[in-house]
This record gives C-alpha cells, sequence and structure tokens, in this order.
C-alpha cells in the first residue's frame, strides 16, 4: 500500500466504524430451565448480527487487521476459506468496501449458506474439505488477492481486552443477575479465536480465573480435544466435522489450548438433537453449534446440581437455524438419521430424571 491509497484505507475504516456504531450489542437471552434448580442459564445471542452469526465479530475484526497491517487496498480481491458462516460475515463487508469477494468452502455446505454469500455478491468455490487451505492461499495468490485465513488470524484479530468484545459485553450484561459472575462459560471451537478471546479476557478482568471457568465443546471428527488432552498441535483426522462452523481436522494457530479449563466432546447426534429441543423451547430455530454448546451445558450443569451449587452458565446461540432447513430442520432428512430422533428422545427422558 503506497501514500496514495490513504484516502481509500481511512475511507474503508470508518465505514467499518460507523457499521460498528450502528449495531446494537447481541442480546443475552435467559433460558428457563426449571430441570436444574439453581442453575440460571444464559444464552448470548449471535444470531441477532446483521449476518446471522458469531462469526459477524470475527470478519469484521479480520477486515480490520488486513486493512491495517496493508495487506488490503482499494480493489482487493479477498479470498477465505470457510464452512459458511465467516464467509456470509466477510461478504457483507466486502460488499461494504466494494472489494471481490470469494469463498472457498468445503464439499456439502449448506445450500442456504451458499445462497446467502452469493446473496451479498460474493462467489463460492467449492473444493474438498482437506483442501480448503490450500486451494484459498493458492486463489488468493493467483488473483493478485488477500488470503484472509480466519484460522491464523482469529486469535490475533480480535482485541480480546475490550473493545465491546463478546466476553466484555457477556460480563457487563451479567452485572444485574443473581449470580453476576459465571461459574462456566462454555463454546465451541472453529477458529480457536472465540475461545481465546474469553479465556484471555477472564484472565485479564481482575484475574477471573478464580471465579470463572471455560468449557470448549469438541464434536465429532474433531481433533481440539484430543490436543488440548495430549498437548499436541499436530494431530490432523481424516474425518470431517458434521457440525459446522466448530470442529476441525487439524489444530488450528488461532487454538489456545491454555486458556481452556476444560474440554467437553460431544456426540454428533446429541448436538443435533439438543438443536432441536432449544428451537421448541425458544421457538425459533438455532443451528447444530449451538446443540453442541447445550450439551456442553448439561453436563456442567447436572454436576452443580449434584453439588448443590447455586451458580450461572453461559453460553452462545451461534447462528440461525433456518440456514440449515435442508439439514437438522427437514423432515427428510431426519427420517434417514434414526440416530438423531433417538437422542432427542433421550434428551427429554435425561431431564425428565433430572428434574424429578
Amino acid at each position: 500500500m503506497t501514500h496514495a491509497d490513504t484516502p481509500w484505507l481511512c475511507r474503508a475504516i470508518a465505514t467499518l466504524e460507523a457499521d460498528q456504531m450502528r449495531s446494537a450489542d447481541t442480546h443475552l437471552v435467559k433460558l428457563d430451565l426449571p430441570e436444574f434448580s439453581g442453575t440460571d442459564v444464559y444464552l448470548k445471542d449471535e444470531s441477532t448480527h446483521p449476518t446471522g452469526s458469531l462469526k459477524h465479530r470475527l470478519a469484521r475484526s479480520l477486515f480490520l487487521y488486513g486493512l491495517c497491517n496493508g495487506w488490503i487496498a482499494e480493489g482487493t480481491p479477498i479470498v477465505e476459506a470457510s464452512s459458511g458462516s465467516t464467509a456470509i460475515s466477510e461478504a457483507y463487508f466486502a460488499r461494504m468496501l466494494g472489494l471481490p469477494f470469494i469463498a472457498v468452502v468445503p464439499e456439502g455446505t449448506a445450500p442456504a449458506k451458499l445462497a446467502e454469500i452469493v446473496r451479498l455478491g460474493g462467489r463460492c468455490h467449492e473444493v474438498a474439505g482437506a483442501d480448503i487451505y490450500s486451494a484459498a492461499q493458492a486463489l488468493a495468490r493467483d488473483i493478485g488477492g488477500h488470503y484472509m485465513d480466519q484460522f491464523t488470524f482469529a486469535e490475533r484479530a480480535t482485541d480480546w481486552r475490550g473493545n465491546n468484545n463478546i466476553a466484555e459485553s457477556i460480563f457487563h450484561q451479567m452485572q444485574c443477575e443473581p449470580h453476576p459472575v459465571p461459574r462456566w462459560i462454555v463454546v465451541g471451537a472453529g477458529t480457536g479465536g472465540t475461545s481465546a478471546t474469553i479465556g484471555r479476557y477472564i484472565r485479564y478482568k481482575a484475574c477471573g480465573a478464580a471465579r470463572t471457568q471455560l468449557a470448549v465443546v469438541d464434536p465429532e471428527g474433531s481433533v481440539f480435544a484430543q490436543s488440548h488432552r495430549t498437548g499436541r498441535s499436530d494431530l490432523t483426522s481424516d474425518v470431517r466435522s458434521r457440525i459446522e462452523g466448530i470442529g476441525r481436522p487439524r489444530v488450528e494457530p488461532s487454538f489456545q489450548p491454555a486458556v481452556i479449563d476444560r474440554m467437553i466432546e460431544v456426540a454428533d447426534a446429541d448436538s443435533f438433537a439438543a438443536a432441536l429441543w432449544l428451537s421448541e423451547r425458544l421457538g425459533r430455530p438455532v443451528g447444530p453449534s449451538t446443540g453442541t454448546n447445550l450439551m456442553g451445558v448439561f453436563e456442567l450443569a447436572r454436576e452443580m446440581a449434584k453439588a448443590g451449587a447455586k451458580a450461572s452458565i453461559v453460553t452462545l446461540i451461534c447462528d440461525n437455524g433456518e440456514r440449515y432447513r435442508d439439514t437438522v430442520f427437514d423432515a427428510g432428512w431426519l427420517a434417514r438419521e434414526p440416530s438423531v430422533t433417538k437422542q432427542r428422545a433421550a434428551l427429554d427422558a435425561m431431564l425428565a430424571q433430572q428434574q424429578a
């Protein structure tokens, strides 16, 4: 970037800052959960962002990071490797700045997500799941673009000390609750950026680590839990996570295991079943990764109830379930997934037993 590019850079940053100023914070929803008396559960509803998911925060941060590092200039094509939600959010900001956007997505990504990327002016390039990193990097090089690389830069692009990041927002919104300092915050890991931001903030603010712990839920096929358990960062898997947005077949550079207090592994059928249960309880659909979060909440809440603890747990609604109308919210898909129906019934039974 040369000095001549400065006026455009200043306009681009001002445009992103103005968009943030126009955006209200996301709601913190108290979940009515009488099955766990004494435990208050809250859902940080990230689906209410303009692009409908938690990744809206990340996309804005990645654009600001790229602009301020001199990697993005006027006309620079933006390329990202993404299973959908990050690409949707980046397409939104790319259009805002007048930049071309191409999403390199794994084959089998939810059609509704692909359609939303296109609606926002982006293009989709589908490749085999294991190839998204190299394909995105090669494409950016070939067209003279910038590869955003969320998996590397997520944990460093976000200001974890404040600036209305998700952790600061959670603690601010909890201030007037009966148990204002959460005993647990439960999140999934895709890039690892959200868990890194929350884990660091817990330690940064008055050494909150003494009272709040971070649990990260991990779906089938992901290597994050094993990495946390073994301390190895070279692990890989040939299995792609079915829970879009979380779980990875390799240990991503943004994953920071040292700030995580506990990993909870969740079966895919449980994640889908919990998403269906919560959608019924809330009266609106939520995505499967929110179901993964909820299964982590249930495990911790059972332990707290057994110990007689009175405390709060916070987790996230990651995205809107409308993006999964071709899968978990489709009757035909459910008919082909009997394990989900079985686990949905098992979840009801568990909650009934807990309340009894």
